[in-house]
């Protein structure tokens, strides 16, 4: 899901699905960086439906972390995020060349002003890291790496280079739009929604360990049929914690 979509705003290999677990308590540098008044106007409309504390809490990023946000969408969480992390951390937004320079622009205007965060850009599918970080972060993206017009990504690959890119113990941390049970990858260019399962099984495929995942984004009101630019942010997304083994 590109910048101008946002604007307008059980675990394969497992012997038992993984239980969902109930919205975090959020921690006060969270809720510190979601009531920040110097988020736009258009950021804070949308947190009726993101819940950003809840999705910070359960990501488990802290202060003095460092994080790689993959295809920032023009910086909603990058600025929360470069709040999280403070002076002592850092934030690396990681975008693509593929979707033109308004997005990079966002990006940017999203960290004016501080010094402990950066923009890289990098063709679609790829990326590139100064230092191995403990958070790879990306939300309402990881479909678009399905999606043939913006360029053929090797899945296996990407995911292997995000796990050689965190610490070890770090975590990989992905939201989605989730779609019917069974479509797998198949609607992703059509609707943008890709099955939570399949997510799983590319992601643990390149040596992770589910760690958990949240609810706080299903909406059981969304029969997963229509394309998510028809229900801008309110649909059935999944919110998944995976982590490599320390």
């Amino acid at each position: 899901m590109r910048f101008r979509t946002m604007a307008i705003a059980g675990a394969l290999g497992l012997a038992a699905p993984l239980m969902a677990a109930a919205a975090p308590t959020v921690p006060a540098y969270d809720a510190k960086a979601v009531a920040d008044a110097s988020r736009p106007a258009g950021d804070r409309a949308q947190d009726a439906l993101r819940k950003p504390g809840e999705v910070l809490a359960f990501s488990g990023v802290k202060p003095g972390q460092h994080v790689a946000e993959f295809l920032p969408g023009g910086g909603y969480y990058t600025r929360m995020l470069v709040d999280v992390v403070g002076e002592k951390g850092r934030v690396y937004a990681l975008e693509t060349s593929r979707w033109g320079q308004g997005n990079v622009d966002a990006d940017t205007k999203a960290i004016a002003g501080h010094a402990n965060a950066s923009v890289d850009v990098s063709p679609f599918g790829d990326f590139k890291l100064p230092e191995k970080v403990d958070v790879f972060w990306t939300t309402l993206n990881y479909h678009d790496l399905h999606v043939a017009k913006y360029g053929v990504v090797d899945m296996a690959a990407f995911n292997k280079h995000v796990y050689d890119s965190l610490k070890p113990g770090g975590v990989y941390f992905i939201t989605d739009h989730d779609t019917a049970p069974g479509a797998g990858v198949s609607k992703v260019a059509d609707l943008h929604r890709i099955e939570k399962s399949a997510v799983v099984k590319e992601v643990t495929a390149a040596g992770f360990k589910l760690d958990g995942e949240s609810d706080v984004l299903h909406r059981a009101s969304d029969d997963h049929s229509k394309p998510v630019f028809d229900l801008k942010l309110n649909t059935d997304q999944f919110v998944l914690k995976f982590r490599k083994p320390a």
